[in-house]
């Protein structure tokens, strides 16, 4: 396994190229197993999860082809109903091969999905869903096995908003036998996303806000040109915190600044200077960061993939700031690691107080999930000193090339063998 070192306190300036979305590339790679047929993409990030995501399909019987960004598919071939454990652990995402295989094949066994260590991420949404849908699913020897029993089609409304809940049953439904409508449906980009390249298909799906209407076709059309996908909001937040510690100077390039609203508005609370053009977003730092109080709440509020890096800038913050947890209130982990370097951070129950400091100091520190491994990694970067973290593998899961964007700005940051 490898580690990375950070020599902080250097100066970062210049642009940053954004990536494209994880959370959009996942559950559109798992869109191809609907319905046999070749498809390409552009914008795909090279990061673990994809690669996992591809090789899942491969296993299934897809065919592909992955370099500089671009994948091409074929899912003419695929047979196999059965998502393997030893895939299906490392990335909850695979999750979503689970409303594909239906769809595709009436069928589907899954084990339970793994990925971070973040908190309770149950599926009984998912299973509830299909079952209102027309799906009969089993529990049996640590995976959920789900078959069609009669039309499919029907009205379910879901308890609280799940992404991958929203999307899977999109997918479960499109080649169904009635129309399907979906209540209480996440309004995150990344289901818009989903939803447009399937209708770019011949799908038939209608958005109404939280409501999402599939009316079933026999099948796909093929594909007329290549699908791009969106660019990764969560990765450009990312940035976009880092340019708010002084000395930096940042702006981020093919960026979708419609969906980062939420965080351009925090980023202004705290007193940093904003310029946004089309793709691209200028950050400035303020003279002196002021303290903020903020919720975690899905799209449009402010994301929880984003608070261990709010909270690397609050760090430095002159006052006390406040971060409240609602989407996943275990999500406190990095707080722990954050104390080595020097910060003030007490948490109660599902909020974290930060109380501003001057300055930090280098030591050694490991990540706990994917999005608190890039809070670590910005607090790193404004602290004085070597700094090294630990399973890194949790941030190869979901930046792309992070720490090479990161060099390209100034940064002293590189890889060793643990």
């Amino acid at each position: 396994m490898e580690k990375l070192i950070i020599d902080g306190g250097t100066p970062l300036k210049g642009r940053v190229k954004i990536s494209g979305s994880k959370n959009a590339a996942l559950p559109i790679l798992a869109a191809t197993v609907v319905y046999p047929n070749k498809y390409s993409f552009n914008n795909i990030p090279d990061i673990q999860d994809v690669r996992t995501m591809l090789e899942l399909l491969k296993i299934l019987g897809a065919k592909y082809k992955f370099k500089n960004n671009k994948v091409v598919i074929n899912t003419i071939d695929i047979k196999k109903y059965e998502a393997p454990y030893n895939l299906v652990k490392t990335m909850r995402a695979s999750v979503l091969i689970w409303g594909s295989l239906l769809s595709r094949l009436g069928r589907a066994k899954i084990s339970f999905p793994g990925g971070c260590a973040i908190g309770d991420r149950p599926v009984d949404q998912h299973l509830a869903g299909f079952e209102s849908i027309g799906y009969k699913t089993i529990v049996k020897s640590g995976y959920l096995e789900s078959i069609s029993e009669g039309p499919i089609g029907g009205t379910f409304k879901f308890k609280v908003k799940t992404v991958t809940g929203t999307e899977n049953l999109i997918l479960a439904s499109i080649l169904g036998n009635q129309k399907t409508v979906l209540e209480n449906c996440s309004l995150e980009p990344e289901v818009d996303d989903l939803i447009n390249f399937l209708n770019s298909l011949g799908a038939q799906i209608i958005r109404k806000k939280e409501k999402v209407i599939v009316t079933p076709v026999a099948k796909l059309k093929k594909q007329k040109k290549i699908y791009k996908i969106i660019p990764d909001r969560i990765e450009a937040g990312t940035f976009m915190y880092l340019g708010c510690i002084s000395p930096n100077r940042i702006t981020i390039t093919n960026a979708k600044v419609e969906d980062l609203k939420e965080v351009l508005s925090t980023i202004r609370l705290m007193g940093a200077k904003v310029e946004t053009r089309k793709a691209s977003i200028k950050i400035t730092p303020p003279k002196a960061i002021r303290p903020i109080q903020v919720q975690t709440n899905p799209f449009p509020k402010f994301p929880t993939d984003l608070q261990a890096q709010l909270m690397a800038v609050l760090i430095f913050a002159k006052g006390v700031s406040k971060i409240q947890e609602n989407v996943f209130p275990n999500r406190f982990i990095h707080v722990a690691e954050l104390r080595k370097l020097g910060a003030n951070i007490t948490i109660k129950e599902n909020a974290a107080k930060i109380i501003g400091v001057n300055g930090l100091a280098g030591a050694k520190i490991q990540a706990s999930d994917l999005r608190a491994s890039a809070g670590l990694i910005l607090s790193a970067l404004s602290s004085k000193g070597k700094t090294e973290i630990f399973r890194i593998y949790h941030l190869d899961r979901g930046y792309e090339r992070i720490d090479d964007k990161l060099k390209l700005i100034g940064a002293k940051i590189w890889r060793e063998k643990e």
